[in-house]
């Protein structure tokens, strides 16, 4: 049975209800479990993660360890199952939140990847780094499905490694499944589309350092540097119905479990984000 907060007293809105107490460092990022259970991840600059049960009178229930520098952003799967955090280092993390136990580091990015974001469906999961790109990830078996570049031609290893002026700050997934934002060092913000490898729309942004959609995907707010927050209409599209059956179908099958479909290879393609 499912359980619920109690109803807040008008009285109390505006009070104080928790303060939690224990990191040692700057806190750079908080994420509530969409499952609506109250559980709140928060990341910080002490190089861990912590877990705390709001319900519980915001009883802290773990600490996640793994990272060897700061971490700067978290975010969870739909379903709550998966977490992902990044930081200052090359490698994305991806932790069991029903086990508390690491799952994976990713591996491929060049410098520090900044922020995370999975799609609606939770089948594809999108990384921002220093190194000037963006990586759609296929979280359930670690593959690269998709990258989207911020410098041309792609810089080198060692140069996406160090000062580039293109770093990517921000990464944003709409709740369409097909479009995704990025913030880049070099003054815009870009629109793309996750089955084509070029911005479909590009605007201009100085100083953006976050970025996030509304709920019905039309619009994006991005924050900058300055204490600005700016808003634009995002490219729409009528998703196709195929689209749609797959985001039905990845919300409730991971990757291992499409690929056991007795199914025609392009369909197992196209349900695995590869087509």
């Amino acid at each position: 049975m499912a359980s619920f907060p109690p109803r807040v007293n008008e009285k109390e809105i505006g009070k104080l209800l928790l303060n939690l107490v224990d990191h040692t460092e700057v806190v750079r990022d908080l994420t509530f479990a969409p499952d609506g259970s109250l559980i709140l991840v928060s990341a910080s600059r002490d190089k861990t993660l912590r877990v705390w049960d709001l319900k519980d009178d915001g009883n802290m229930m773990k600490v996640l360890r793994g990272h060897q520098n700061w971490v700067y952003s978290c975010a969870f799967s739909p379903d709550s199952s998966m977490l992902c955090s990044v930081g200052a280092s090359k490698a994305v993390f991806l932790w069991n939140m029903d086990k508390y136990t690491m799952i994976r580091k990713l591996e491929g990015h060049h410098h520090d990847v900044v922020a995370c974001d999975f799609s609606p469906d939770g089948a594809l999961l999108a990384t921002a780094s220093y190194d000037t790109r963006v990586y759609i990830w296929d979280p359930h078996n670690g593959d690269i499905l998709m990258e989207f570049g911020h410098l041309f031609p792609p810089p080198t290893p060692i140069f996406a490694g160090g000062a580039n002026d293109r770093w990517v700050r921000s990464v944003s997934f709409s709740h369409d499944g097909l479009h995704v934002a990025s913030l880049a060092d070099d003054k815009m913000v870009r629109f793309w589309r996750i089955d084509e490898d070029y911005p479909v729309q590009v605007a201009p942004l100085s100083n953006g350092l976050c970025c996030a959609f509304s709920t019905d995907g039309s619009v994006l707010a991005a924050g900058t540097h300055d204490g600005s927050v700016y808003f634009w209409a995002t490219p729409r599209q009528v998703p196709s119905l195929q689209h749609l059956c797959r985001m039905s179908i990845r919300r409730v099958m991971p990757t291992q479990e499409v690929q056991e479909l007795p199914i025609p290879s392009k369909v197992l393609e196209f349900l695995s984000y590869r087509i």
